[in-house]
């Protein structure tokens, strides 16, 4: 086995990566009243946006569709205190985690216990070439797109595009995808009392809604939110592992904590965005130790300012993250369609 790993780099803390998990330790324990606060400053102004909207279709569309946008960054914002809750981050007990999470899905168009296992499944083998295909943007290396037939490189190249992945693929996702435990249908009845529980659950409510305000005006802010918050969580995601310096590895030479501090990015967005993306930008921390609740990420980098610098990426530059398709194995690096010619 060769020792590939990146713990030299200079903006990287001279320790190996795993010794982290003892230091952070400590930050793992959440905060009753702020766990709750957070559900309420996040739940309350999502509800009142959208109440605004249906609001604003008397007046105009347009004035609807700006009270639309932010509801839809709330709702992205709930997602992430679903996720929080899927690793027992927010709450002490397991039981209200996840039934937190359970009722968060509803909203979220999120079955709790399928994206529960389907996202443990990726923190568990990000980074690792050889197992590519569950809770990740499908990448290939440029080896094997050069072995692709044309078509199927057609094919990868219509799975990368930036409307199918930020556009398209989201919508599918959550609109069409979380309606079934894709991924699990044989692994026992929970998954789909998960789906269908959750499946329920919303049709009540929107049942509920179209009753007291009607079809057309509840699709015309249900939509647009939904896919608006969808895509903005795609995005992220993306970011997180899809930046040039990012880690990918065969089984062989694959560590679990290096892929998690070098493979996820520190997304260091301006104040306002981090609240509202629930710092899910200090990414590497969180994958080194996701006990951590969203709301102690910060205080983890003021901390240690050595980590502040792990993998950073900032909002301009993490928009050229999105010409990226190929890992590059000789280079270590994500590469162009065009650099990956010129090799």
């Amino acid at each position: 086995m060769t020792d590939k790993s990146p713990a030299t780099e200079p903006d990287l803390p001279q320790m190996p990566a795993r010794d982290w998990v003892r230091i952070l330790a400590p930050y793992r324990e959440p905060t009753a009243w702020r766990s709750v606060f957070e559900l309420a400053v996040t739940f309350v102004p999502f509800a009142l946006l959208w109440g605004a909207a249906v609001w604003a279709l008397s007046v105009s569309y347009w004035l609807a569709l700006a009270f639309s946008i932010p509801s839809a960054a709330f709702l992205v914002r709930l997602f992430l205190i679903q996720h929080d809750c899927g690793h027992g981050a927010l709450f002490r007990k397991k039981a209200v985690n996840d039934w937190v999470g359970r009722v968060l899905g509803i909203f979220t168009l999120t079955p709790y216990v399928v994206w529960r296992r389907g996202h443990a499944i990726h923190h568990a083998s990000s980074g690792n070439l050889d197992k590519r295909g569950v809770g990740d943007i499908h990448t290939k290396t440029v080896r094997e797109y050069r072995a692709l037939s044309p078509g199927d490189r057609f094919v990868y190249r219509l799975y990368r595009h930036p409307i199918a992945l930020f556009v398209v693929f989201p919508t599918y996702v959550f609109l069409f995808q979380n309606r079934l435990p894709v991924g699990f249908m044989g692994d026992g009845w929970r998954y789909w009392a998960s789906a269908m529980g959750t499946n329920a659950a919303t049709a009540a409510l929107a049942g509920g809604l179209i009753y007291l305000i009607g079809l057309a005006p509840f699709l015309l802010i249900f939509l647009p939110v939904s896919i608006m918050a969808a895509a903005i969580g795609i995005w992220l995601f993306y970011v997180q592992h899809q930046f040039e310096r990012t880690y990918w590895e065969w089984e062989i030479d694959w560590k679990r904590h290096d892929a998690a501090l070098y493979g996820s990015s520190h997304y260091d967005l301006p104040g306002v965005l981090r609240w509202m993306t629930a710092n899910i930008g200090v990414h590497h921390v969180h994958h080194l130790y996701s006990r951590i609740p969203f709301y102690r990420l910060q205080q983890v980098l003021r901390d240690y300012p050595a980590l502040a610098n792990v993998r950073r990426l900032g909002l301009r530059e993490s928009f050229a993250c999105v010409k990226l398709q190929l890992w590059d194995e000789d280079r270590r690096r994500l590469v162009s369609y065009a650099e990956a010619r010129e090799t």
